[in-house]
C-alpha cells in the first residue's frame, strides 16, 4: 500500500491511472526555501520532509508493505525558484515572469518505508517553454483560482489556458508526479508497479513518452 503525503488531485489521478492501491495522508512541512538553495537540493529536501510527517503524524496500524510517497515539484527561471503564489499579484508576476520564455521544473520523488526506515528519494527535470501569452490571459486565468496551488503559477494541462508551447523530457513531472520515475524507484525495493509506467502516464496525459526507456534504463539519482 501507497501512502501518498500529498493532496494534490495531480498526483492522484496519475496515481489512480497507474492502478496503485493507495491512502491519501498529507502532512503540513515548512516549505519555505533556504537560503542560496538549488531547485534539485530543495525539491529533495521537501519530499523526504513530507513522507517523514506523514508517517509520523498516522496513528492507525500499518500493513508490513506500507510505503510512504513524498512529492515536491518546483519551478525555476534564472536561478530563481517559483515556488505556489501566495497571492495573486505574486500569480500574476510568476506569469509574466515565464511567459514567452524558458525554464526547468523539478520534481523529487521520497519513498520511505517504515519497516526498515528505509528511504529512496529521485529528482526529474524537465525543460519548459511558455508561449507568449497576453495580459488579458494571466488575467483572466488568475482570476479563475487555478495558479494559486500551483508551482510557477500554472498548470500544464489547463485547456483554458494553455500556457505551455514545448516540453523537453517528462511531461506528467511538469503535472506533478514523474510515473517512471516512480516505478524505476519502488522497482528498486521489489515493489512492482500495477501497470507499465509509460502506458499509464500516456493514458493519464494524453502525451506519448519519449523518454521512459531512458529513464527506466538509468539507475537512481540520489
Amino acid at each position: 500500500m501507497l501512502v501518498l503525503a500529498s493532496n494534490s488531485p495531480r498526483r492522484r489521478q496519475l496515481l489512480e491511472v497507474s492502478g496503485w492501491d493507495f491512502v491519501v495522508h498529507p502532512a503540513p512541512v515548512d516549505e519555505d526555501c533556504l537560503p542560496g538553495e538549488a531547485p534539485e537540493f530543495y525539491v529533495l529536501r521537501l519530499a523526504e520532509m513530507k513522507a517523514r510527517a506523514a508517517l509520523d503524524s498516522w496513528d492507525k496500524p500499518l500493513p508490513p508493505v506500507a510505503i510512504f510517497l513524498g512529492a515536491d515539484t518546483t519551478v525555476s527561471i534564472d536561478g530563481e525558484i517559483l515556488g505556489k503564489p501566495s497571492s495573486a499579484i505574486e500569480a500574476v508576476y510568476m506569469l509574466t515572469r515565464l511567459r514567452g520564455r524558458t525554464h526547468q521544473v523539478y520534481t523529487a520523488l521520497a519513498i520511505l518505508r517504515p519497516a526498515d526506515s528505509r528511504c529512496l528519494k529521485d529528482v526529474c527535470v524537465s525543460t519548459v517553454t511558455m508561449r507568449s501569452y497576453r495580459d488579458d490571459e494571466i488575467t483572466c486565468y488568475v482570476e479563475s483560482g487555478d495558479p494559486l496551488d500551483k508551482a510557477g503559477a500554472y498548470a500544464i494541462q489547463h485547456t483554458g489556458f494553455q500556457p505551455v508551447a514545448r516540453v523537453q523530457g517528462c511531461y506528467a513531472n511538469v503535472v506533478g508526479l514523474p510515473i517512471c520515475h516512480l516505478g524505476r524507484l519502488l522497482q528498486t525495493l521489489n515493489i512492482q508497479a500495477p501497470t507499465l509506467p509509460w502506458l499509464a502516464c500516456q493514458e493519464a496525459t494524453g502525451i506519448p513518452c519519449e523518454i521512459y526507456q531512458e529513464v527506466l534504463g538509468e539507475g537512481i539519482i540520489v
